[in-house]
């Protein structure tokens, strides 16, 4: 049953994260509820495992489709990967907790920003290019990645709204360019929990297929829908998460 249950959630998860990201926001808390004994950094480690096939297909899938700016991104990716060792490293020695309070807050901020700004991320067109892009780029990368690595709950959110906000995406390009990013920090928060010894292999093999298959029908609907229908579920999604967020920091 606790098979069947986590692989499901991992299905949605995928389906979601493919959109806007988030999908650690279903996945994490139904291996929580069903492995409700286990070490938080084995569940930790098998969500990685599962979720990395989902975000890698879906970048590939939207590479297909949409211009990907390779240029500014590739070099962004790397810096994402060592900021994500540098954040999982710091978090060994100093504890997040102050984080856990200052976060709703933050996602607040984005989600008024988001919904006062109507035509924030409904038109493409990029404020930069050249070297300009890839520091940018890679700003957001070490910023996000480091973050990600240290605490994590709404990396995805943090870089669709920054590459929106900031290089001037609409929120399907901005959610490609943030696929690619975060591939690279759930690689190498895996490549950590894997050598920790952190992921159940034998749940994180039927997880990730479930994960692949619904990262397939987000970006189905992405592609299909375009950038209003991406924007409407980042509002959903960075909603989800101030709720699951404030419960965490405050009524917990």
């Amino acid at each position: 049953m606790e098979l069947f249950f986590t692989t499901l959630a991992s299905a949605l998860a995928g389906f979601v994260d493919a959109i806007v990201g988030g999908g650690g926001l279903i996945l994490l808390p139904a291996l929580f509820a069903a492995y409700p004994t286990t070490a938080p950094a084995t569940l930790f480690g098998t969500n990685k495992s599962a979720s990395v096939w989902g975000t890698a297909f879906a970048t590939w899938q939207y590479s297909r489709r949409i211009h990907v700016r390779w240029a500014g991104l590739l070099p962004a990716a790397g810096a994402t990967m060592l900021a994500a060792f540098a954040g999982a490293w710091l978090v060994t020695l100093i504890s997040p907790e102050f984080l856990r309070k200052l976060l709703p807050l933050v996602l607040l901020a984005v989600l008024v920003y988001t919904l006062m700004r109507k035509d924030l991320g409904r038109h493409h067109m990029p404020r930069f290019t050249g070297r300009t892009e890839l520091l940018a780029s890679s700003t957001i990368g070490l910023t996000i990645g480091f973050y990600d690595g240290f605490f994590g709950p709404g990396t995805g959110s943090f870089f669709v709204f920054l590459f929106v906000r900031w290089l001037g995406y609409d929120f399907l390009n901005a959610s490609v360019a943030a696929k690619l990013l975060n591939l690279s920090s759930n690689i190498a928060a895996l490549v950590l929990f894997t050598l920790k010894g952190h992921v159940w292999w034998h749940l994180a093999l039927p997880m990730a297929m479930a994960n692949v298959a619904g990262s397939l029908l987000g970006t189905h609907l992405a592609l299909q829908h375009g950038a209003g229908f991406v924007r409407g579920m980042f509002i959903v999604v960075v909603g989800a998460l101030i709720c699951k967020t404030s419960y965490d920091a405050f009524l917990r």
